[in-house]
């Protein structure tokens, strides 16, 4: 695949991650990790110079799922590590903080 292609897959898993963990009251998280691992996989086939220009909006679609995971899932869970280590800049105060964070 192409650099579009793999931007676009990226995009696609984090936001339906983020939409499946919205708000939901009973999650397993071992049941997340492959969907975790995939994401991470995507993001890190990404270029460098890619990975920076879009970091504020993963960011955003990651930070709001791990607001939302906060509600079943410990912190320190591996699931939760490994969705943080997507992560470099302020993440959003909640799941529902849409705002665009640049």
């Amino acid at each position: 695949m192409g650099i579009h292609s793999d931007v676009y897959e990226f995009g696609g898993r984090a936001g339906a991650f983020e939409g499946y963990t919205y708000q939901r009251d009973e999650l397993d998280p071992g049941s997340l990790l492959k969907w975790v691992d995939h994401l991470v996989k995507g993001y890190q086939s990404l270029p460098p110079e890619v990975q920076e220009e879009i970091q504020s909006l993963c960011d955003g679609t990651i930070g709001r799922a791990i607001q939302s995971l906060l509600l079943t899932i410990d912190g320190d869970h591996e699931v939760m590590k490994k969705l943080k280590g997507l992560t470099v800049g302020r993440l959003p105060s909640s799941p529902d903080e849409f705002s665009r964070l640049r």
